[in-house]
């Protein structure tokens, strides 16, 4: 079984950055591809940016290009989610999550082909 805890999140005024750190534990990070997905209050939960098992590829959400960068270090079985330039519209829970990959490159946008979640961490942005 897989278990996914998010850290990092807070409060940060308009401009600011945090970074939103997820820990892998009961299988190797290295294992999965890995997403950030985010959820607001009566919304549905939006893809953020995904890395593929590897680290080698990653895809964002139009908005967070630029702005959010998605890393990994499969040394420590984590993930990071660096937001920068941060907007009140990016006020959110964001939630971590893990897709068994066995293909270095593959990464998915879709909620569906995530397995396991965390519980998240609420990132809340003034202006």
């Amino acid at each position: 079984q897989v278990q996914l805890v998010e850290s990092g999140g807070g409060l940060v005024q308009a401009g600011g950055s945090l970074r939103l750190s997820c820990a892998v534990f009961g299988r190797p990070g290295r294992d999965h591809t890995m997403g950030w997905f985010r959820q607001t209050p009566g919304g549905e939960r939006e893809f953020v940016a995904t890395i593929s098992r590897s680290g080698k590829n990653t895809a964002y959400f139009p908005s967070a290009r630029g702005r959010f960068t998605i890393s990994r270090d499969n040394t420590r079985d984590a993930v990071y989610l660096h937001l920068n330039n941060l907007i009140p519209e990016d006020t959110a829970n964001y939630y971590c999550t893990a897709a068994v990959s066995y293909i270095d490159t593959w990464i998915a946008q879709e909620e569906f082909r995530y397995s396991y979640w965390g519980h998240g961490t609420q990132v809340t942005v003034s202006s």
